[in-house]
């Protein structure tokens, strides 16, 4: 879980736009963020294992 000061200080629009820090909307972590569903591959996971992402299934073969 991210700091609550880090996640506010991201949702700042920053001076310049290669500062602009992407977080996963449920947790906050900033690192394994994918951009497709706006979330972190530790939520994406759990989230997708669960059924609740539409169009998402686990890889077989």
């Amino acid at each position: 879980m991210a700091r609550k000061a880090m996640i506010l200080k991201a949702l700042k629009t920053p001076k310049y736009s290669t500062r602009l820090v992407r977080r996963c909307k449920i947790c906050g972590r900033s690192r394994g963020y994918m951009r497709k569903f706006d979330m972190c591959r530790i939520c994406f996971r759990k989230l997708a294992s669960e059924g609740k992402l539409p169009g998402v299934t686990k890889s077989s073969w």
